[in-house]
């Protein structure tokens, strides 16, 4: 059975992207650090995987960066949260002018983020998500490369992303056109170092070259060998992709 050491594993924070979407609010403000009912997007994930007892955080940065980094600096404590999270940062803008997409960004911190860790988006608001370490402990007692959470689908992604089979709780790899369920990747997800090496991705580790790599395909080809499980949360959950999402939960 894992420690209590082991299951406190590292956390990969996305807060890269531009926000073309939400302008003008990110012409000046990154994504992340907008906010949602009196905080940013990017604190309401580092509280709760505080709470959980998660430590270790890292944070992609590049559009407007040095504001993240400015705001949360090397270390996040919560009361009554115990401890601190102590963060590093993959400066992705400047070492490279721009974000490499989630798994590029991700191969550019793997050697910071061992052999397991949690990663997930830093703009989707879900307030009642739990990371628990029961979760981790089953996904690294298991031979999956990545345990994602699925959601119901939302108005702007009806057609979902992938599906689910409830018996073996595998996730699926099923076009669009089949007519099978299909629900909505919600960017949370437990994965290991080894989706993230060959034969799974091509990217080198630490990404030197600063290569741009979409994470769908690298799940889409370890659901195909049944390396990818999922469960369905159901809480309250938002991409906060738009003005006018991030005005609703606002109101």
């Amino acid at each position: 059975m894992p420690s209590e050491i082991t299951l406190d594993i590292p956390v990969m924070l996305l807060a890269a992207g531009r926000g073309e979407r939400m302008r003008p609010l990110t012409d000046r403000t990154p994504k992340p650090l907008l906010t949602v009912r009196g905080k940013p997007l990017l604190q309401w994930r580092m509280e709760a995987l505080l709470q959980a007892g998660f430590h270790n955080g890292v944070i992609n940065t590049a559009w407007l960066g040095e504001q993240i980094e400015a705001r949360f600096g090397n270390t996040f404590a919560h009361p009554p949260a115990t401890g601190s999270m102590q963060l590093r940062y993959s400066r992705e803008g400047l070492d490279f002018g721009g974000a490499l997409e989630t798994a590029g960004g991700i191969c550019r911190s793997l050697p910071l983020l061992g052999d397991a860790f949690w990663a997930m988006a830093a703009d989707v608001f879900a307030p009642d998500f739990v990371f628990s370490r029961d979760d981790v402990q089953a996904f690294l007692r298991s031979d999956k490369l990545a345990h994602i959470w699925l959601v119901p689908n939302p108005e702007h992604n009806p057609a979902g992303d992938f599906g689910l089979d409830p018996a073996s709780g595998l996730a699926l790899n099923i076009p669009k056109d089949t007519g099978m369920p299909r629900y909505t990747f919600s960017t949370i997800g437990l994965y290991r170092k080894e989706l993230f090496l060959q034969p799974w991705c091509d990217v080198p580790p630490g990404n030197p070259a600063g290569t741009h790599a979409a994470l769908a395909p690298l799940l889409r080809l370890a659901m195909d060998q049944q390396r990818v499980s999922a469960a369905l949360y159901t809480g309250a959950w938002t991409d906060v992709g738009t003005p006018q999402r991030l005005a609703l939960l606002n109101n």
